[in-house]
């Protein structure tokens, strides 16, 4: 099965409900605040959650380097199973929390879980595709974490309906199983550059070697910034969009996370269908075909951020979030693609775990700042400044990132022009 024409397709399949649970798991807890908090008062407190939300993305970032060099040399499927079993073990447990200190370790251990998965299922994914369907094949990868982030706005309505320790069971068991499922029919696929006496980890280069190899190629140093600038408003929309709803338009929690969740994950879905495929031809026909698709993207996001920020009628908010979305689905589809363009396939987990890295450091940041703004009442004025910043990234990618291949291999000289 591993080798037929459909596999890689399979491969997407599969990994798309991991997708699915990676982001569903994390993103439940944003929007169960309000239950969880007649429980654990701590919680009460705008910038304890940001705390709580923060250790996940600290502990997150700090492992997604190492996550990354681990896919280069370890087998990525048992990375990939056993990293769902653990966090979904976590989630679990989560139910069974009674103190805060108990969630905020819970949420350390999850970071470490959930961080060995996104390096090794993208550079799987890549390995198995060719730069004619790259794009759309992580594009619909990337849908299964917006319906994961969906599906978690859910959490808000089915911990009102029962409670929230429930919510946390049943996802938790949902991820166990699925474990399973992957044991079963999840295959490993070697490097291109590998052959089967290099296939071992003492065949693999060194690690010095692949961080300087990486270390030293500008076009990757530019797409590492430009990775983690948008991870800001990224971030704060998967976290703090549910509270903005909540506030601007005067509902309650259990409405507005779904409200807000489904709105941002339906329109990230079109974008990074639409995305993948345009960028699949346009790189036919122009080498930064993928590299002008995503700026497209990413500048649909800088007036939607404006208005998320200063709308207060359901129309402009929805709307607003609708219109970032669509921009940071065509981003997020073109993202590894763009790196394969840079990076031998030898280095591309190590290096997507960098990049996850530098985006999840700036997503704790800007969670834990965004949690403040909240306390203080800023919390719109401060989504709107957000896109300031957005149109620096934009800015630096167009004038410096200039790829010289579809695939890089390494022969090929990796710096921009």
């Amino acid at each position: 099965m591993k080798k037929s024409k459909t596999y890689p397709w399979i491969v997407v399949a599969l990994l798309w409900f991991v997708a699915l649970l990676n982001y569903m798991d994390r993103q439940m807890l944003a929007t169960m605040r309000p239950s969880m908090q007649a429980d654990i008062h701590e919680l009460q407190s705008a910038t304890n959650f940001g705390y709580l939300m923060g250790i996940f993305l600290w502990i997150y970032g700090l492992m997604s380097p190492v996550s990354g060099i681990a896919a280069d040399k370890f087998n990525r499927k048992w990375l990939i199973v056993g990293s769902l079993a653990v966090w979904s073990g976590v989630t679990w447990m989560m139910g069974y929390a009674d103190t805060f200190n108990q969630l905020y370790w819970l949420r350390a251990v999850m970071g470490v879980s959930e961080a060995l998965y996104i390096p090794a299922g993208l550079s799987l994914i890549a390995d198995y595709h060719t730069d004619k369907t790259r794009s759309l094949a992580v594009g619909i990868h990337m849908t299964g974490l917006y319906m994961g982030q969906a599906l978690g706005g859910f959490g808000a309505t089915l911990a009102a309906r029962f409670s929230w320790h429930t919510a946390f069971h049943y996802f938790g068991l949902v991820g166990v199983a699925y474990a399973v499922v992957l044991l079963l029919f999840l295959r490993e696929k070697k490097h291109p550059a590998d052959t089967a006496a290099t296939a071992s980890l003492a065949g693999r280069s060194s690690l010095w070697k692949g961080l300087g190899i990486l270390f030293t190629n500008l076009s990757f140093w530019v797409i590492l910034f430009y990775f983690a600038i948008p991870s800001l408003p990224g971030w704060g929309v998967k976290n703090w969009l549910p509270t903005l709803f909540a506030q601007n338009l005067n509902i309650d929690m259990a409405t507005a996370g779904p409200l807000s969740t489904i709105t941002v994950a339906a329109s990230s879905f079109l974008g990074v269908i639409f995305g993948g495929i345009l960028s699949d031809r346009w790189v036919q026909k122009n080498i930064r075909g993928r590299i002008y698709t995503s700026a497209i993207g990413l500048g649909l996001t800088i007036p939607a951020l404006l208005l998320i920020g200063f709308g207060h009628s359901l129309f402009n908010v929805i709307g607003a979030a609708f219109c970032f979305g669509f921009g940071y689905g065509m981003f997020d589809a073109n993202n590894m693609p763009i790196l394969c363009q840079i990076v031998s396939a030898k280095y591309r987990a190590t290096a997507y775990g960098l990049m996850n890295m530098a985006g999840v450091f700036a997503g704790a940041f800007i969670t834990d700042l965004l949690g403040k703004s909240t306390d203080a009442g800023s919390l719109g004025k401060s989504f709107a400044m957000l896109s300031v910043i957005v149109l620096l990234a934009l800015l630096v990618q167009l004038y410096f990132l200039r790829p010289k291949a579809n695939d890089f291999k390494d022969a090929v000289n990796g710096t921009t022009g």
